[in-house]
């Protein structure tokens, strides 16, 4: 019979534990914007590349499409973010930041910085660096 791993030999546990607490951290800058980490990344990925479908934007987040589609709609609700209807397709929609969303990224943008020193300052910034390349290339 085997026996269970402990918390401290979960690999899934350990990333969680430490992604809860880095967002912590995110979303305590963030907050003064009005936005969360998640939503942060959106419009950043947003303001990088606009016209996005909800499939590709979801496959950049590695994210599912109906978990990103939630999370879009305060979004678009507050008037972030806009969908307008693609030209060679009417049921495709293409994601992008209204003025007012590219405004409120700027102003997180801000808040970002500070969070990102806060974690960098906390943990190192070669550390950091070192540990950014290592999770993209999870995902990479």
């Amino acid at each position: 019979m085997n026996r269970p791993l402990s918390y401290d030999e979960c690999n899934c546990f350990a990333l969680r534990q430490a992604a809860r607490h880095v967002t912590q951290i995110y979303e305590r800058h963030l907050g003064g914007v009005g936005l969360t980490a998640a939503q942060f990344t959106i419009l950043a990925k947003l303001a990088r590349k606009p016209n996005l479908p909800i499939a590709d934007l979801a496959d950049a987040m590695v994210m599912e499409r109906t978990t990103l589609v939630r999370a879009m709609k305060p979004l678009q609700r507050d008037g972030l973010v806009v969908a307008e209807a693609a030209e060679h397709d009417g049921r495709t929609f293409l994601f992008s930041l209204t003025a007012k969303g590219e405004t409120t990224f700027d102003e997180a943008s801000v808040a970002w910085r500070a969070a990102q020193d806060e974690f960098e300052e906390r943990f190192g910034q070669a550390r950091a660096r070192a540990l950014r390349t290592e999770l993209f290339s999870i995902t990479g």
